[in-house]
């Protein structure tokens, strides 16, 4: 912790700027997200859990424990009480895998314009998010909390199940909306949304090993926090859960309105076309300047 204040310093009131922002786009964001379709094939979902680039850019590009800490806390205002689906003291959980997460996949980036880098730190933030998740739930049918009939008498059959969806989840979460956004739009924000929060940029090249900052007593910090994750779960799904609080703001759009779910669906196709489109024409024209300049 100390290594990663020397290297991206800032003062309170940057750090509180860099956590509001990090609250407000990932927040509402969630909002987005949980109103799409989802479509199911068995018991497994096929959906996007969340819009991954957007804190692994910003941790990317800041200090990554308040932009985590930011994002965990606009996930629960946002996509949680607003929403009208607060799951008490289960969203411990979700706050502390996600939070970890995002902390870690920014811990790995020294350099905001090594894509290497950048792809190995938004694998690794999903995967550390996903993989914590997918472990709570085979604990909960292991230990009895929670009931699982889609083989019954088997219950290894959650684990085949939970590695499938830990795949889907991957791909679509990690890679669709996670590594690729993520290596497109961080060098393009370098150096220009820092002078908005009036900071400096990072320095592109930091002298700094990986060792001072994945440390022992991080990786016993993350330990500990997964094993308080787990019993807060426990906890909620045995009928001992607090300050639930649920309204009918999601099941709304589930006949009436699908319309928006689908247009938000998309709305997003041509973002992505769009950058894709974007991407190869830029691929293009930089083959031609350098036939030119052959």
């Amino acid at each position: 912790m100390k290594s990663i204040n020397q290297e991206r310093k800032l003062t309170q009131s940057q750090k509180m700027m860099v956590f509001v922002l990090s609250m407000s786009l990932f927040g509402l964001s969630k909002m987005i997200t949980e109103i799409l379709p989802s479509n199911e094939v068995g018991p497994i979902e096929f959906s996007i859990s969340y819009f991954a680039f957007i804190p692994l850019i910003l941790a990317a590009l800041f200090h990554p424990l308040y932009v985590a800490l930011g994002a965990s806390v606009g996930n629960i205002i946002f996509a949680g009480l607003l929403m009208g689906d607060f799951g008490g003291i289960g969203e411990i959980e979700g706050f502390i895998e996600f939070t970890l997460a995002i902390y870690v996949a920014g811990l790995l980036v020294r350099n905001p314009l090594n894509k290497m880098q950048l792809a190995v730190a938004a694998l690794v933030g999903v995967g550390i998010d996903q993989l914590l998740s997918t472990i709570v739930d085979i604990g909960k049918v292991w230990f009895g909390v929670e009931g699982f009939d889609a083989v019954p008498g088997l219950p290894e059959s959650i684990v085949v199940l939970e590695g499938v969806s830990f795949l889907n989840e991957m791909i679509i979460t990690g890679v669709l909306f996670g590594l690729i956004p993520t290596l497109l739009l961080t060098p393009k924000l370098y150096g220009k949304i820092e002078p908005l929060l009036g900071m400096n940029p990072r320095k592109a090249k930091v002298q700094v090993s990986v060792g001072a900052y994945i440390t022992p007593g991080l990786i016993f910090s993350i330990v500990v926090l997964t094993f308080v994750a787990m019993i807060a779960e426990f906890i909620a799904e045995m009928d001992m859960n607090l300050a639930f609080w649920s309204g009918d703001f999601i099941a709304q759009f589930a006949d009436d309105q699908k319309w928006i779910g689908y247009s938000a669906w998309a709305i997003l196709a041509v973002g992505v076309i769009y950058v894709i489109f974007k991407f190869m024409k830029k691929n293009k024209n930089n083959k031609v300047d350098l036939d030119k300049a052959a």
